[in-house]
């Protein structure tokens, strides 16, 4: 495979060929007929590229879905929202600690630029030196900060949830949104579920699954008060059909779904995690009598490293066991959405998964995330992976309208077109019977 050029607007690699694409715009009206006709035809070609190869990916044996935040950039902008990034904040308490002991271990960590996890994480890591070397007064300090920070992290994630189902351009993209979500989950029945991964804090996948009608199969048990179980159960949705016994069928429209970094609606509770009646799209107000006072020690949305050695790496053991047990099979295959491969945790289950010959890797990205894209994948298989990059092949609009696969619809085509075949064989079959008769008749 040739040198992939990282300077270009649209990356497309399939198999081992790597095409170049210009930026295309969505609105065809702002051209003469002309122009527009020559963009249908270039978004024609694409697609005959694009769609059946992910359409073959989709029915792997094995298949998952990890969305970052860049999933949520792209729903949101769809609504003219401004999402909650991973920018950084600064403390006043230790400000030029914190901010050089983070910018430090993400370089070491591989995740280039620092963003607001390594800013938290660094935060509670000397707040825990301070403790120990029991400078109480700066220790309670910082801790009081902490809190503050996060809260208001919190408050922001809210806000935009709550923006987007106030837009006036809501009805769009949430249509854009369960039309995406519907092509990763609709897999035939005798296909393993999809999994679905996020490393985000927000709802809006959850939201998603919740109006497009899918089944979502998590650790939480319970309707009032769902809890956390650390024991995974291989539970699944089934029904018998109308006289058949003793054959249940898998339901359609189910998947399993793990937030990898926790949720804003998560919540430590007596040695246990439970989920918040936190409704999507209220209002910061309305949601302040359900937000921890002290979320540094009470909610659960980021690597918490303030808790004690057996529980410090609780839920995000059990979280991380699932995703490797996933998509480190045979026959696996795994799609990342607005993914920047900044987590050397996950990354390194990704590449466990690419030394058994028969997996493969899609990534879907807007750009190459900071040159991260292009360093992992110099360390695969070339013929492991497919790239679609790019502000126009990897915007979340163009790939549901015209190169996802459509679930719904493919089924209802490949019926057509073995009719059409069939009718097909039919004619020429008349045909061929007419021309011998026509020959003896002669």
């Amino acid at each position: 495979m040739k040198e992939i050029d990282w300077t270009k607007e649209n990356i497309l690699k399939l198999n081992n060929e790597v095409k170049y694409f210009k930026n295309i715009k969505f609105e065809f009206n702002e051209f003469s007929d002309e122009e527009s006709h020559a963009i249908e035809k270039t978004v024609s070609s694409i697609r005959d590229e694009v769609e059946p190869w992910l359409t073959s990916i989709f029915q792997s044996e094995h298949f998952s879905l990890l969305l970052g935040t860049g999933f949520t950039m792209g729903i949101t902008e769809l609504a003219d929202v401004k999402s909650q990034a991973m920018d950084r904040i600064v403390f006043t308490k230790f400000t030029s600690k914190i901010s050089d002991w983070a910018s430090t271990t993400a370089e070491t960590f591989g995740r280039g630029s620092a963003n607001i996890e390594d800013d938290f994480r660094s935060s509670i890591e000397l707040h825990q030196g301070l403790k120990i070397l029991k400078c109480e007064k700066a220790a309670i300090s910082l801790e009081t900060e902490i809190n503050q920070k996060l809260t208001e992290f919190i408050n922001l994630i809210i806000e935009t949830e709550n923006k987007f189902v106030e837009s006036k351009n809501y009805i769009d993209a949430l249509s854009i949104l369960k039309s995406f979500l519907i092509s990763f989950s609709s897999r035939a029945a005798s296909r393993e579920r999809t999994n679905i991964f996020t490393t985000n804090y927000d709802r809006f996948i959850e939201f998603g699954l919740d109006n497009a009608g899918i089944l979502t199969i998590d650790r939480f048990i319970g309707k009032i008060k769902p809890v956390f179980r650390t024991t995974k159960l291989e539970l699944d949705y089934h029904y018998n059909p109308p006289g058949i016994r003793g054959e249940p069928r898998y339901v359609e429209g189910v998947v399993k779904y793990v937030k990898l970094h926790g949720s804003v609606d998560w919540k430590f509770e007596n040695d246990s995690i439970v989920k918040l009646p936190l409704n999507f799209g209220v209002s910061a107000e309305e949601s302040k009598s359900l937000i921890p006072k002290e979320p540094k020690d009470f909610s659960v949305i980021y690597p918490n490293s303030s808790k004690g050695i057996d529980t410090a790496y609780f839920p995000y053991s059990e979280l991380f066991r699932d995703f490797s047990s996933a998509v480190c099979r045979p026959n696996s295959a795994i799609v990342t959405f607005g993914y920047g491969f900044g987590d050397s945790h996950i990354n390194r289950v990704i590449k466990d998964m690419l030394t058994i010959p028969s997996t493969h890797l899609v990534i879907i990205s807007f750009d190459g995330a900071s040159g991260r894209i292009e360093k992992f994948i110099k360390e695969i298989n070339s013929a492991q992976f497919t790239l679609i990059i790019g502000k126009y092949l990897a915007s979340i609009r163009p790939l549901v309208e015209n190169y996802l696969p459509k679930a719904a619809i493919d089924r209802i085509q490949d019926r057509m077109y073995k009719n059409l075949e069939k009718r097909k064989m039919v004619f020429l079959d008349k045909k061929n019977d007419s021309h011998v008769k026509t020959e003896d008749n002669e």
